[in-house]
């Protein structure tokens, strides 16, 4: 049995963290950390806990748990960590985009691996810090990964997704309110949102000649949860040529799987999956991806590559199941 700590437990993505570790044969939660909330009962924020815990948010930090979860605002945890110094021991996994790219991927002497396994899974079971990948770019590199493997990107990438409100975290905006998002839709941060550095990062790891634009616009849907992403390239094979290349390279996974009919959210949405649906038309290549933007794009991923980190089954925690009605 493991010990693990959650550092900013008021959050959605804490709230699944949460849910899946009480699951979770192997790890024991230690503490809960949030400054707003120390005293409060877990069940108070997350209240679909009433009944299942009586954990009690924290003030208080334990430096030498097994596993550190970092749920913070982007930014912070590096903040944090320049604070608190853990034991060398500790594995931390963290959530934010503090360390996904290259450049910053040493802080303190730490080297956080990126953690998408079905990229990284060797490096991942070997490492001490994990930089989380963020949920669009998980769903739109699962989409891209077997055709970079192969050399097989050779122009532009088109992506359109969309992400439901609780993508945009638990603090309220303009565009986060139930009037707003009520019977509406919108696009925002046009080819600029911050996750292309890591698509790019690791479309490059596997296809080094590639040096075409990846054009991506991320949308807001009027849903909570999910995020579902077309994505659209030239391919000169034939559709059956594609699929091979997907499921040859899938096969083995976990939680990504290949679909023979056309994909939607409820398919995805509480579980840990990424579900992938090709569709040929002229010379161009439709690869439809999904997944749950708080599991397989946030907590569910964490708690896989924790797995992985302390030599669990990989499914361990993660065996959850679709709402699909």
């Amino acid at each position: 049995m493991i010990t693990v700590g959650i550092v900013g437990g008021a959050g959605y993505t804490a709230g699944e963290l949460i849910r899946i570790l009480l699951n979770h044969d192997h790890a024991h939660i230690d503490f809960i950390y949030s400054t707003s909330n120390a005293g409060n009962p877990i069940s108070l924020i997350h209240q679909d806990l009433i009944g299942t815990t009586d954990l009690i948010f924290s003030d208080k930090i334990n430096l030498d748990i097994d596993v550190l979860f970092l749920c913070l605002g982007h930014g912070n945890s590096t903040s944090f960590l320049k604070t608190y110094s853990f034991s060398e021991q500790t594995k931390i996994i963290d959530l934010s985009n503090d360390f996904r790219l290259e450049n910053d991927a040493v802080f303190q002497g730490k080297e956080f691996v990126y953690g998408l396994p079905e990229l990284n899974r060797k490096k991942i079971k070997k490492a001490q810090h994990i930089a989380n990948p963020g949920c669009f770019a998980t769903a739109l590199q699962l989409a891209l990964l077997p055709l970079a493997d192969k050399s097989l990107l050779k122009d532009d990438v088109h992506i359109n997704a969309v992400t439901g409100a609780t993508g945009a975290g638990v603090s309220l905006s303009k565009t986060t309110h139930f009037t707003w998002r009520d019977n509406n839709f919108s696009y925002y941060k046009p080819f600029t949102h911050q996750h292309l550095g890591e698509i790019n990062q690791t479309v490059n790891q596997l296809q080094n000649d590639f040096d075409n634009d990846i054009n991506f616009m991320p949308n807001r849907g009027n849903f909570s949860r999910g995020i579902y992403a077309t994505t659209y390239t030239k391919f000169e094979g034939t559709l059956e040529e594609a699929k091979k290349i997907y499921q040859e390279y899938y096969k083995k996974e976990a939680f990504t799987f290949v679909s023979d009919v056309e994909l939607h959210l409820k398919q995805v949405v509480n579980t840990n999956k990424c579900l992938i649906y090709l569709h040929k038309h002229e010379d161009k290549l439709l690869i439809t991806s999904c997944i749950d933007n708080l599991v397989k794009g946030a907590s569910g991923q964490a708690v896989q590559n924790m797995n992985l980190m302390c030599d669990f089954e990989e499914t361990e925690g993660l065996n959850l199941k679709a709402t699909y009605f």
